[in-house]
């Protein structure tokens, strides 16, 4: 499978068929992604990011209404917005950027009811710390490397009622669940043609039959995963999915964070400097970084990258 390392401040992704392995400070993804009957781009989108100093990684994936090229200009904004956002630590206004994104798209274009379920996870680094916002996606699996099982990574009732699809709700509001990878663990997410599977028999998959689906899976060569899954899932199905298809395999690497000194911080300025320079003349927008301690001082102090 082909690796791809994420530079600073670089967002990788789209929505055309793909198998990359992606590896950033601390976390390898392994993507998977198969649109429907063969097409060359489809509905899924899916997005890895890397922010300027290398401490925060951030995963999306998303599950759009349309297919191929009517997504394919929405991806590019998608895509965007988590440019914009790559040095937040918060994925707060990721999430409400990206609501009001379809909100506009349906009031441009009358008559379109252009919505997505979607999950985007922020890796803090220098804690394998995992933030996770569900936006009605389908609930990732989690394999826990220290009891050797798979379970569901659920939302509570509560956060469920709240966390609605993007382009639904324009007060929409987007929690979070927190989560931290050991080395081992293994979390995936993937969109609705995998649960939506249904065999010859008219018995429909489910959440909990693709978790029976990955108990026993050899999680030894998270490369493998991907396609192991997807191909379990069709052989429930006993026939090619009848939608497009994205799965990501996230796993812990040893690709220690940058820690926070003199000469890191300096390093951090110099290269946010070059890229509001280049903003300047260039079409890309510049990543402003998050006012926070842990986020901008961090880069100079140790200490303030612990939480």
């Amino acid at each position: 499978m082909e690796t791809h390392s994420l530079a600073c401040s670089e967002v990788w992704g789209g929505n055309e068929a793909v198998l990359r392995a992606v590896s950033m400070p601390g976390l390898d993804a392994h993507v998977l992604s198969r649109p429907h009957a063969g097409d060359a781009a489809g509905g899924d989108v899916y997005y890895l990011s890397s922010c300027a100093t290398g401490r925060i990684g951030r995963v999306m994936i998303a599950d759009v209404a349309g297919h191929g090229r009517d997504v394919a200009s929405l991806a590019v904004r998608l895509r965007g917005i988590l440019r914009r956002h790559v040095n937040y630590v918060d994925q707060s206004r990721v999430m409400q950027q990206m609501n009001r994104e379809f909100l506009a798209e349906q009031k441009q274009q009358a008559g379109l009811s252009r919505f997505a379920t979607a999950i985007v996870g922020t890796f803090w680094g220098p804690t394998s710390e995992l933030d996770l916002t569900n936006a009605g996606h389908p609930p990732p699996l989690l394999y826990r490397a220290a009891t050797q099982v798979w379970e569901l990574v659920e939302a509570k009732s509560d956060e469920a009622e709240s966390n609605v699809p993007l382009g639904i709700l324009e007060s929409g509001t987007y929690t979070r669940q927190q989560l931290r990878l050991a080395q081992g663990d293994v979390l995936v997410l993937y969109t609705d043609a995998l649960m939506e599977a249904t065999s010859k028999t008219g018995t429909t998959l489910g959440t909990r039959g693709l978790l029976a689906l990955a108990q026993d899976m050899e999680i030894a060569d998270a490369g493998r995963l991907t396609s192991m899954l997807m191909g379990r899932v069709r052989a429930f199905a006993g026939s090619e999915l009848d939608d497009d298809a994205t799965i990501m395999a996230l796993t812990r690497n040893s690709v220690p964070a940058a820690a926070g000194s003199l000469a890191s911080g300096l390093a951090t300025m110099a290269r946010l400097a070059k890229e509001f320079a280049a903003s300047l003349v260039g079409a890309t927008g510049f990543a402003w970084p998050q006012a926070r301690m842990d986020n901008v001082l961090g880069a100079y102090f140790e200490r303030f990258n612990r939480r």
